[in-house]
């Protein structure tokens, strides 16, 4: 396509995820959008993760502009993500867990919005709860997994958030202002942002020392150094599944 010129840094950091980082993998390479530059961090996994990764290889070097595999001890996800943005020579950034899924036409629909609205720094879409076994699933009102659609407290994780947030109307302009992460990070999985901005103002990525294990999640950082540079939208339309399982 004409304006598929930008390349765009998918960074995974992969930890433990033999069972699903192979279709994590597959769902980058089947993308609509063609200049991707796809970088595993194995975080030091126990596991086949390392193995299966290295098994989709020759695939990934097909597919990608280019393909990196970074094997290192484990320092946990936060520093995984810093070796990978910092390796990430992309116009753009999308952050992908190694037990998740993108929708194949996802990275094309986020970056045609971001490609033509230059005063959003970063696009998100609706992310459908997974199981073990790839089938869709929801939370129930007790926050337990139902098949059972009309035992959904929500039809997606994207409704879960905000419902569970009703200070953000996340198709209004107030999605993603920085005064509304000050009472906890609510933005969906999958999301696409603009590597500049880390780059130009931020002067980095992750911080490795925040206090993840009280609570924190490490993308809340993140969303509170992005959002003072520009603004947030939320694409109302399912472009990721995020698994929920034994070990979430």
């Amino acid at each position: 396509m004409r304006y598929q010129e930008s390349l765009i840094s998918v960074v995974i950091p992969a930890y433990n995820h033999e069972k699903y980082i192979e279709e994590c993998i597959d769902s980058i390479i089947i993308q609509t959008y063609k200049n991707i530059e796809l970088i595993i961090i194995n975080d030091g996994s126990t596991d086949r993760t390392l193995e299966k990764i290295r098994s989709k290889s020759e695939s990934c070097n097909r597919r990608f502009r280019r393909f990196l595999l970074i094997d290192k001890e484990n320092e946990g996800v936060a520093k995984a993500l810093n070796y990978g943005c910092y390796e990430a020579q992309g116009e753009y950034i999308l952050l992908c867990a190694s037990d998740d899924v993108l929708v194949f036409d996802a990275i094309s629909i986020m970056h045609e919005f971001l490609r033509v609205n230059h005063e959003y720094v970063l696009v998100v879409g609706d992310n459908y709860l997974i199981d073990e076994n790839s089938k869709r699933c929801f939370w129930n009102t007790e926050g337990k997994v139902t098949y059972n659609v009309n035992e959904a407290a929500d039809l997606s994780f994207g409704k879960c958030l905000e419902r569970n947030r009703k200070d953000v109307e996340f198709k209004s302009e107030n999605f993603g202002i920085y005064k509304t992460f000050l009472k906890g990070n609510y933005i969906p999985n999958g999301y696409l942002f603009r590597k500049k901005i880390l780059i130009n103002y931020i002067k980095g990525f992750y911080d490795k020392n925040y206090p993840v294990e009280g609570g924190i999640l490490e993308d809340l950082f993140l969303h509170l150094q992005l959002s003072k540079y520009g603004k947030y939208k939320y694409i109302d339309q399912h472009l990721f599944n995020y698994r929920w399982h034994s070990k979430n």
